[in-house]
């Protein structure tokens, strides 16, 4: 069985137990792939926990929940270290949450911004310092956060530096009508159902396998210059038109071309290609530049989103050749 066999076996495992979320479910096996970490969003209720539970039980790996709450503290993600007095070191680690290879960071804008940023250096650095001493993280190491984008009291935006570790932000919808229907009859069924033998699971060597040949994908000149034709259109909007100029404060970092280069060729990669088509970048700049842009006081107040921003940079700017 090839690697790519393999992940879409994954895929289609998890399809079976995520009902009318197929993007999500693609774009939780991408970021993995692209060792990124990714940010959730969506009413409750629409499978967010779940499909990251379904994910986990796919795997052999380990997954750990983190329920944000605004009396979390840093040391309750991170860990701490105990006094030991009968032990030479005196004072022994003791990890944290953190220390997993999927980590669900669920309702992570319920706590303040000093808990959060506990899980800044993990996302980027896969590391963490506790007491002057660093832990590396598991190889195979993902953050998962989710937010509720309608209940804001008592919540604590993401600021923008931490909204940029994420690889992607992802906006889940409503299923329709015919997934609603089966969702409601696979809830019946797993009510009643005896519990399931143990099956086989996936090997974490077949994602860094994955990874490897993902690595080879190639990128031409023009798919590159189209990358960062796109984010600069978003620092440089006025020379694209009024409307991006007067919708646009601040556009995105080096890290918004970075995860459209690694989300594209991976894109690429999930759908049997060897090269990085225009299609294949189109189809995840929304989700790589969704949060990393800054939209202006006008476009707020006419009720402009990102996706249309987005929208509007796709028809300006041209793919070069």
């Amino acid at each position: 069985m090839t690697t790519n066999t393999a992940i879409q076996q994954l895929k289609e495992e998890m399809s079976n137990s995520i009902i009318g979320q197929e993007k999500l479910i693609e774009r939780l096996i991408l970021v993995l792939l692209a060792n990124g970490n990714l940010l959730l969003e969506g009413l409750p209720g629409l499978a967010k926990t779940r499909a990251i539970k379904a994910l986990a039980k796919e795997l052999d790996c380990q997954l750990s929940r983190i329920q944000f709450t605004p009396d979390l503290l840093p040391s309750d993600v991170t860990g701490t270290e105990i006094y030991q007095p009968e032990s030479e070191e005196k004072f022994l680690f003791q990890k944290g949450p953190i220390f997993s290879n999927l980590v669900l960071a669920d309702e992570i804008n319920r706590s303040p911004a000093k808990v959060q940023s506990a899980l800044l250096e993990a996302m980027e650095e896969r590391q963490v310092s506790v007491a002057g001493k660093t832990y590396s993280m598991e190889p195979l190491f993902m953050v998962l956060a989710t937010q509720n984008p309608v209940e804001q009291e008592g919540t604590y935006p993401l600021p923008e530096a931490q909204m940029d570790r994420f690889l992607m932000h992802v906006m889940i919808d409503y299923p329709d009508d015919n997934s609603e229907l089966s969702i409601m009859r696979l809830n019946r069924e797993e009510q009643h159902k005896k519990a399931e033998k143990k099956k086989k699971v996936l090997s974490p060597k077949v994602i860094f396998d994955a990874r490897d040949e993902i690595a080879k994908v190639g990128i031409s000149e023009n798919m590159e210059k189209y990358i960062v034709d796109i984010i600069s259109a978003t620092r440089y909007p006025e020379k694209y038109g009024e409307e991006l100029q007067k919708w646009i404060e601040f556009g995105a970092s080096p890290r918004g071309s970075i995860a459209i280069d690694r989300s594209a060729r991976t894109h690429a990669w999930m759908y049997g290609k060897d090269f990085v088509s225009p299609d294949n970048i189109r189809s995840v700049v929304h989700d790589c530049l969704r949060h990393r842009l800054i939209l202006s006081y006008e476009a707020n107040a006419e009720g402009i989103t990102p996706d249309e921003v987005i929208d509007e940079l796709l028809k300006q700017v041209a793919v070069v050749g």
